[in-house]
């Protein structure tokens, strides 16, 4: 379980910081944006919250089966909603509602028919 967290909460934050970096770097157009982009701060805590994450990753999957493992995974996307709306006041919209509603009631129903 603690793996499991590590996972989410490290891809959450990476995807996070990535759009902050974005959102730092955008005024700067065509070339320069991307070496722009690569000097904010917020893109060097993604790249190490991504390199933490796959290690947390391939740790986790080493003790789930790869199926369960990969659905347990795509519950990131709820952080990273969650995430969104509080950092950056992105709209929660009724489609993304039900979309991110509908992962995790297939994440709970696979971990569930596991037992």
């Amino acid at each position: 379980m603690l793996l499991l967290m590590a996972v989410l909460v490290l891809e959450t934050v990476s995807h996070l910081a990535l759009k902050s970096a974005s959102m730092l770097a955008e005024t700067v157009s065509d070339m320069h944006y991307l070496r722009a982009f690569i000097r904010q701060p917020p893109f060097w805590l993604a790249a190490a919250c991504f390199a933490g994450g796959f290690l947390a990753w391939l740790a986790f999957l080493t003790r789930v089966p790869l199926g369960q493992g990969v659905m347990a995974g795509s519950l990131t996307i709820v952080g990273v909603m969650i995430g969104g709306r509080l950092f950056y006041s992105e709209k929660l919209t009724t489609p993304r509602a039900v979309a991110v509603t509908l992962i995790t009631a297939g994440v709970v129903l696979v971990g569930w028919g596991s037992h």
